[in-house]
């Protein structure tokens, strides 16, 4: 059926055109200010992270024109960023308007027939058929969605979960709003859970409430929803099939839809339609899930990759090789290059490959039996000194001293300062090195390559003796190499890699001789790749001083769930047996061992683009603080690796500090949990000797002894539930990750969850 438009009364809306960027704006938010547009469609200016999916939505401020409302007064938006790369998306495009746009119209057309949905402010296009589009609606705070009530009286608890909540009223309610919707001739197209906000104080318990009313719910995600000429029974039924209310909720739900006293087909054959489609709707999302997973499985083997965010720039190389760009928001490079391009460089490369790959099978036995020896002799035998808790920063332009300060208050001596060769200046770089010396921090630096650098040696060794001459007296041990197992990075052969370490080492030596060279710096847990670079026996053999390794285990989620049989532990006492038997890693002046560090760490949140690793393996701030106490203290206390650095210190998506800027340029810091824990074990636990665990601990449990100045104090966690446990006397006080002691009444019995506990007997 041809859509129409809405004739109920609107508000004009007031178009604009900044040449790629065109759209309309509602009357109170014209006229548009360009730059402030330009700020907000940047998803580096999210203040929160709403929702990160096949579309992005972001909060973040808008200024409201001086002409319209009060001078300086400002609005919390969200941002709706819709992709329209893709023939299907450039198809639809063209045939019925871009996303943002319908979504602008449909709020207007809602608010002129009284149906509530947050203020629509303007949609903005892209030109450019295959770029973005966004739409900009008020940000309302404060209210619920509808699938958290759906799910509480799906497992009857919302007595105790929404104890003053009228769920009758909630859902005549919603009766009333989708009947008004409908007909004012609207089709929804996407009623889902997801898509309905409550507000709990307009339907508390008691309330009065006029009889016809659906003031207190709000419509979302518009950008499906149709208008037609009449909406047939069959379109009415299909928008209301999408959420499964209650049996008991249902009466009221035909209550506010047929409150106008209908009594037709409509009436009697609405809710058995509607329960049909229900059904129907259900059985479809359940096996869907099954079937997309196989499918997107299959996809990911033989379909191109999807298109990058919108954000991330484009490439104009021809070269599978050179097809890599910086991705501004997760401060890494974006590699543009297809499965299939990356096949068929490693194919020409094979026989280097091949040759990479022998010399770690040929490793292997000797570094196994070397794991079990000392793996047996270290179990429980030897005290740990606890000193390697330490953090990665770079500079933070938009406030110099806030990395300083920060990492002062954070209490880690450890630092290291991840340079980027490829830019020439450094003046950020020296400044804040120089700062954090004079602060008492123990510096290492960190030299990542990019591709321009490994394909041009001399400029590489053009610009580490620049770096060296300034930084090198700053602190003596240097990371050489970044995720060289990672093409992104700009390394695509092993030998591009062998050479750009050697040329660093001569130019770093021939300024400090008593630098101490870390390498290789392969990323996660691929040991085979570690071994066949350390195991190298020619004459050109490079010489590291210890194995730098960046040991994400985001993937696997949790650090003590396994991989390839090892936790994050066991991961680090398998670098400890190849770090004590590669040929080409020393032991330096001054050390009994190799070193052994984990340069990089972290557990990425949910925070759309910012978040370096995908959505699939991303967590909340509450499960990143677990998991970073749980890594740090396993790994460390396990003896083999003397060193852990959590990158970084302020960054959104992965940061212990996360920060907000307005389009004024008000500036906001906010130390996340993980921060507050982090801090709190180096407060508690940093120069303590790590006794051993304790024998009470039973399977999914984790019971660590350390001895301290303030006596001796035990960390505790479970996994994956809470769970008892014994400790072996009565504590004297408890403390959580958020740093607070208090005095303990559970004597020596224990309640272990996943956030880790410190007991001090």
């Amino acid at each position: 059926m041809k859509e129409t438009t809405n004739t109920a009364a609107q508000p004009s809306p007031v178009p604009f055109d900044f040449g790629d960027l065109v759209g309309e704006a509602g009357e109170g938010f014209s006229p548009v200010d360009e730059a402030l547009l330009r700020h907000v469609t940047d998803p580096g200016s999210a203040t929160e992270s709403i929702h990160w999916g096949r579309n992005y939505l972001y909060a973040a401020p808008w200024q409201v024109p001086a002409s319209v409302g009060v001078e300086g007064e400002r609005l919390a938006v969200v941002v709706k960023q819709f992709r329209n790369a893709g023939f299907k998306a450039q198809w639809r495009r063209k045939m019925r308007g871009t996303k943002a746009a319908r979504s602008f119209r449909v709020a207007q057309e809602l608010q002129g027939l009284g149906v509530g949905t947050p203020e629509p402010v303007l949609f903005a296009d892209s030109v450019a058929s295959d770029g973005p589009s966004f739409f900009l609606s008020e940000h309302k705070t404060g209210l619920l969605e509808s699938r958290y009530l759906l799910r509480s009286l799906s497992a009857g608890t919302e007595a105790d979960d929404y104890p003053s909540l009228d769920c009758e009223a909630v859902f005549l309610a919603f009766g009333l709003m989708v009947r008004s919707m409908h007909d004012g001739r609207i089709w929804h197209r996407d009623l889902t859970c997801g898509n309905l906000l409550i507000d709990p104080l307009a339907f508390e318990l008691g309330a009065q409430r006029e009889a016809a009313s659906h003031e207190g719910l709000l419509l979302l995600d518009l950008n499906r929803a149709r208008t037609r000429r009449r909406l047939t029974l069959s379109e009415r039924m299909r928008d209301l099939c999408r959420l499964e209310v209650p049996k008991s909720l249902l009466p009221a739900l035909w209550s506010g839809y047929f409150a106008s006293g209908e009594n037709g087909p409509s009436r009697s054959l609405g809710p058995a339609l509607r329960n049909a489609y229900a059904a129907a709707f259900l059985f479809r999302n359940r096996s869907k899930r099954s079937v997309r997973g196989v499918g997107r499985r299959l996809a990911d083997m033989v379909l191109p990759r999807r298109k990058p965010h919108a954000h991330i720039p484009a490439t104009s190389e021809s070269s599978a090789r050179e097809k890599i760009v910086w991705d501004q928001l997760s401060d890494q490079p974006h590699q543009h290059a297809s499965k299939w391009e990356k096949l068929r460089v490693r194919l020409v490369d094979a026989p280097e490959h091949v040759g990479f790959l022998f010399r770690a099978a040929r490793a292997y036995p000797q570094v196994k039996r070397q794991y079990q020896a000392r793996s047996r002799e270290r179990l429980g035998t030897q005290q740990v000194p606890m000193d390697g808790f330490g953090v990665g920063v770079r500079p933070w332009p938009k406030d110099p001293g806030a990395v300083v300060t920060a990492v002062q208050d954070l209490g880690v001596r450890h630092v290291l300062l991840r340079l980027h060769p490829w830019q020439e200046e450094h003046t950020d770089e020296l400044e804040l090195a120089q700062a954090l010396v004079a602060s008492g921090a123990d510096l290492a630096f960190s030299l990542p390559q990019d591709r321009s650098l490994v394909r041009d040696p001399e400029l590489w060794r053009r610009r580490v003796a620049g770096l060296a001459q300034l930084f090198a007296p700053l602190g003596q041990t240097f990371q050489v190499g970044q995720a060289v197992n990672r093409s992104k990075w700009g390394v695509w052969r092993p030998s591009e890699y062998k050479r750009l370490f050697q040329i660093a080492a001569e130019e770093l030596r021939a300024v400090r001789p008593e630098i101490r060279l870390l390498g290789p710096a392969v990323i996660d847990f691929e040991f085979h790749q570690t071994m066949g670079y350390v195991f190298d026996r020619s004459p050109s053999a490079p010489r590291f001083d210890g194995l730098a390794s960046l040991l994400y285990v985001d993937r696997r989620g949790a650090p003590e769930n396994p991989q390839m049989g090892l936790d994050a532990a066991g991961k680090g006492a398998a670098l400890r047996a190849i770090a004590d038997t590669a040929p080409c890693v020393h032991t330096p002046p001054g050390e009994s061992q190799p070193l052994n560090w984990v340069t990089e760490v972290n557990w990425p949140l949910w925070e759309g683009p910012h978040s370096p690793a995908g959505r699939d393996v991303a967590v909340s701030e509450e499960d990143q603080a677990a998991y970073l106490a749980r890594y740090y203290l396993s790994v460390l206390a396990s003896g083999a690796v003397e060193r852990v650095y959590w990158w970084q210190m302020i960054a959104k998506g992965y940061g212990l500090v996360d920060w907000q800027e307005g389009p004024s340029g008000d500036l906001e810091l906010r130390r996340r949990p993980s921060f507050i824990a982090l801090q709190t074990l180096v407060r508690e636990l940093s120069g303590s000797q790590y006794l051993g665990p304790v024998g009470t601990a039973g399977e999914g449990q984790w019971l660590l002894r350390f001895a301290t100045g303030g006596g001796e104090v035990i960390a505790g966690w479970s996994s994956p539930g809470p769970s008892t446990v014994d400790l072996p006397s009565e504590a004297r006080e408890t403390c959580g990750l958020d740093g607070e002691w208090s005095e303990s009444s559970s004597g020596s019995r224990a309640r272990l969850k996943g956030q880790v506990q410190l007991f001090r007997l």
